[in-house]
Parts: structure tokens; sequence; C-alpha cells
């Protein structure tokens, strides 16, 4: 099956529908054309100690990417995540891979993970989603009161769209895309509803992003997290004829996808820049992606970043996106770090590039700080650290 991405946006919306309403008319139909799910797979539980479930989302694997973080920080540790299996998504490892199709529909699926679940010491709901299928009615609150009623510990972490208010995000930056993102309307209701239940039970919270903080203050920043390993290379920077600039889109308009070739417009006729963009690439291959650019153009319109800028600093690239002040602040405070992503808006992002082409030593040096900066930042330990010390083990007050 083709990626989401590439599909019509009628198609997407669709797929989107029944995700997010398996009890209304797309998600029914959907259920009688996929079934029940089949023998879907249960959660193992980890024998350790402290036992932590990160669920349902796993966006960009970070799910995953968590759990062994913990793993890594903690030998009591035992963690596992679970994971929607939705058809034509990105293929990121999880240590339990459901289809969607059970989750919805399958009785005996939910029956089985929750008597798994509610065995580990800790739940992590991931973008307050409900964790348990159809067993306490697709209601959060009420599966966190069933968790915490079995002595589970529950906090949560918002992932982005899940908890960003597009109206506050308007005030932040001129390029804000909630005016022509005909999602609007549905993202400012769920970021409402979200943010009231987080409010309403102020359980541990945290962010995968620091531009959230501004949607949830009170929150604990736990970055997201990156295989340095597995994009480190020692491929050089602007060593060619032209400079090789790509930009690697998994939502166009967020990212602001469509103002990037127009502004490149004049250094790729010259000549001066190759530029490529980068859609539904299986996350297996982003490594020689990455690897084979000079210049990797983040995302120009949420003022912030996220996993893949964060992949591209570790590959050693020059990252270039627009991160609001007020993020590199954060940053700087909770890190003692400058972000090295090169700042370009729209109205900037020619000149920045022809600069850096210019100036190859300056373009170097950028990226020279990002394996460093990612390896403090996004290597897991910062993530678990945070995780550890604001919710599974907490020092006294």
């Amino acid at each position: 099956m083709a990626h989401r991405s590439r599909m019509p946006q009628w198609a997407q919306r669709l797929m989107e529908s029944a995700a997010r309403n398996p009890d209304g008319l797309v998600g029914r139909l959907s259920a009688r054309l996929m079934g029940s799910g089949g023998d879907a797979p249960v959660t193992s539980v980890p024998d350790a100690e402290l036992r932590v479930y990160v669920a349902p989302t796993n966006y960009a694997g970070q799910g995953f990417l968590w759990a062994r973080a913990l793993e890594a920080a903690d030998p009591r540790i035992g963690a596992r995540n679970t994971a929607i299996d939705l058809p034509g998504g990105y293929a990121f490892p999880a240590d339990t891979l459901v289809p969607i199709a059970a989750v919805n529909a399958s009785d005996a699926w939910a029956a089985g993970e929750w008597a798994a679940v509610s065995q580990f010491t800790h739940v992590l709901v991931e973008a307050e989603r409900p964790l348990f299928g159809k067993r306490f009615g697709r209601d959060l609150e009420a599966e966190v009161a069933a968790l915490e009623a079995a002595g589970v510990s529950v906090a949560f972490i918002g992932h982005g769209t899940d908890v960003r208010d597009p109206d506050r995000h308007r005030g932040l930056t001129q390029w804000s895309p909630y005016d022509e993102d005909p999602r609007t309307p549905v993202l400012r209701e769920d970021a409402r509803v979200n943010l009231a239940l987080l409010e309403r039970l102020r359980r541990p919270t945290f962010i995968s992003t620091p531009d959230l903080a501004a949607d949830l203050p009170w929150a604990t920043w736990c970055p997201v997290v990156v295989d340095t390993g597995r994009f480190a290379t020692a491929a050089p920077v602007l060593a060619g004829r032209r400079a090789r600039v790509i930009h690697a889109s998994s939502n166009p308009l967020q990212k602001g996808s469509d103002r990037i070739e127009p502004a490149l417009a004049p250094l790729i006729e010259s000549g001066a820049i190759e530029y490529e963009l980068i859609t539904a690439t299986p996350a297996a291959e982003m490594p020689g992606v990455f690897a084979a650019a000079d210049i990797v153009l983040d995302q120009f319109r949420i003022g912030s970043y996220g996993v893949a800028a964060s992949e591209a600093m570790a590959a050693g690239r020059v990252v270039v996106g627009h991160v609001l002040p007020s993020v590199r602040e954060r940053i700087l405070r909770d890190t003692g770090l400058h972000l090295p992503i090169v700042e370009a808006t729209p109205d900037t992002l020619r000149e920045v590039v022809a600069g850096l082409v210019a100036d190859p030593a300056a373009a170097r040096a950028a990226a020279a700080a990002g394996p460093a900066y990612v390896a403090a930042v996004h290597s897991g330990a910062m993530s678990a650290a945070a995780l550890i010390a604001a919710w599974i083990e907490p020092r006294p007050a």
C-alpha cells in the first residue's frame, strides 16, 4: 500500500476519520472491511522491578526509543511500547504492533492488553489517545482511573498537534500554518479537549518538543530520541561542485514545503545548488538520504524542530529552519547549549542558503556542531532522566 502522504486528500481524510472515530460511520464501515484484526498480539510484561508501558501512537518511533532509553538509564527498568498499525504508515520499530482493526473491534485483544498493562508499574500515555479499544468505551479518563485503581502510576506526553492550540500559535509566528490548514477546526477542538483533560488530571506531563511549553507551561520537556549511531557519517559537507539541498516533508503544509522551491529558484537555475524534495521515504533509508545531502531544510512555519532535524544534525549536515527565539531560549536554559539550526524564514531562506554556499567554512562549522548537540540532548539520556526525575522516581519536595 502507498504511504498515506501519497494518497489523495479525500483518502487521507477518510483514514483519519476511521482512526479518530471508530464508532462513526466511516469507522464502522472500515471495521466491516477489515474485520476484527484476527489474533492480535498483546504486550509482554517485563520481569523487572519498574515496568514502564508506553503507548499507543509511537510517532516517528519515539515510544520505542523512549522505552529503550529508560532501560539503558536504569537496570531496574523494563520498558515496552505498543503502537497501532495503520495502513500506509511509516515502518517504525515497536515492541508490539497491533492492527488498528483489532484496537477498534476486538474485545479479546482489549481484554488481553488490559490484563498485561495492569501488571506494569508505570504507564506513559502518548498524545492523549485511549489505550484499550472498546473496553472502557474509548474513554481515556476512565482508563486512567482503572489503571490507578490497579496501583499503576500514569503520566502523559504531548507530541504536537494533540496539544498545540492553533489560535495561540498564530500569535507566536507570522508563518503559522493554521489559517490555511483545512484541519484547523478539528485540531483546535482536539487541543482544547486534550489540554482540558491534562489540566483537570494534573498527572505528570511531558512534551516532546520545547515549543509546546507555550501550551503546557507546567510540563517537563522529554526530548525526542535519535539513534545517533545510525545517522553518523563521515561524508563531507559542501565538497562537491554544487551544494546538494534537500527537504524531507511528511506534512507539507505544516513544514512550509510549498515556500521552499520558489524561494530557492534563482539558486537552482544558476546551478549554485541542486534541490530535491524527499517524500514518503521509509525510515530505514533516511540515514543514506541525509548522508548524501549538504544542507537539510527542516520546517518554516511551526517555529520549532523535531525528529527529522535531529537526525540531520546527528548526520553532521547543515540544518536550516525557523525556530522561535523563545524555543531557542528554552533549549539554552535547559541544556546549556545553543541549538545549531541555522535560522531562516520563507522570506530569508534564499539569502541564508546563498550565504551558506558562499561561505563553506561557516557552513561546515554549523554542521559540525550538530552531532555533539544531538548526543547531549537527543541520544535518550536526557529523555530518560526527565521521565525518571519528574515521574518514575521523583525527588522528595
